[in-house]
């Protein structure tokens, strides 16, 4: 399939589209690795790889500042479950710190979905660290996707925990801000614990989970892990989430119904 514009300008000096020549693959393959900070080889992307996979049920997308700088970086490939399920995998998005809080993110997300939906693909998925909070208000509150599994050391290596998202790329765009019930008081002691209120479950997190010591944030994952599994095998989803004061944010959890 060949490559076509995926126009995503929102108005705010930036516009997204599709990288088609190799300067530009290598150009956010440095990207990814400086917003990162990668320097081991073992973490480089390649831009041959990249160029690979765009032609072929992949994308590989940027957004440009009004003088043509790459700024952001996102790219996936064609992923199918052990259930057979077939999806896009975005496997990453990276922001230059200087652009980041801006929106970027969202309209990569959004020219990767253009892409997906060209390919014939309804769904996506990825994986972030389920202690990021932001990150998860961003994926599950802003963008509409909902939580659908706990990946215990996802990178076969340690402290690499991940939630696996799915987002139905045909969803209208309406329905992607869910409106929450009101939380209950939760803290530090409902860390990684499940509490029943309003129909669901609440899932309290650290907001700032790197201001603790390693054995306290490996003590809160572990209880995330034991709840957020539970959730899932009794067929709940995670759908929203929020910070609720500088110590906790929350997760969501209610049943789900015809998860993608």
């Amino acid at each position: 399939m060949p490559h076509s514009s995926v126009a995503a300008d929102a108005g705010v000096g930036y516009g997204c589209r599709e990288l088609t020549q190799y300067a530009e693959f290598q150009e956010a393959s440095a990207l990814y690795a400086r917003v990162f900070a990668y320097t081991e080889s073992e973490y480089a992307l390649n831009a041959n790889l990249l160029t690979a996979l765009a032609r072929n049920g992949g994308s590989a997308v940027g957004a440009f500042a009004d003088d043509g700088a790459l700024i952001g970086f996102a790219y996936g490939f064609a992923g199918v479950d052990a259930g057979g399920a077939l999806f896009h995998y975005s496997q990453a998005a990276a922001v230059d710190a200087a652009h980041q809080g801006r929106g970027v993110g969202q309209a990569l997300k959004l020219a990767q979905r253009a892409v997906a939906l060209r390919w014939g693909q309804r769904t996506m998925r990825w994986t972030f660290d389920p202690l990021l909070s932001r990150n998860a208000h961003f994926n599950l509150s802003s963008l509409g996707a909902v939580g659908i599994a706990y990946e215990r050391d996802y990178y076969a290596r340690p402290d690499t925990d991940r939630l696996v998202v799915s987002w139905d790329l045909t969803a209208p765009e309406s329905t992607a801000r869910r409106a929450l019930p009101v939380p209950p008081v939760l803290g530090r002691a409902d860390w990684g614990r499940p509490v029943a209120a309003d129909g669901g479950t609440w899932i309290a997190i650290p907001t700032r989970p790197g201001d603790l010591d390693a054995a306290a944030r490996a003590t809160v994952r572990r209880d995330l892990e034991r709840t957020m599994t539970a959730a899932f095998r009794r067929g709940d989803i995670l759908v929203a989430a929020t910070r609720l004061d500088d110590d906790t944010a929350v997760y969501r959890a209610t049943p789900g119904e015809g998860t993608p």
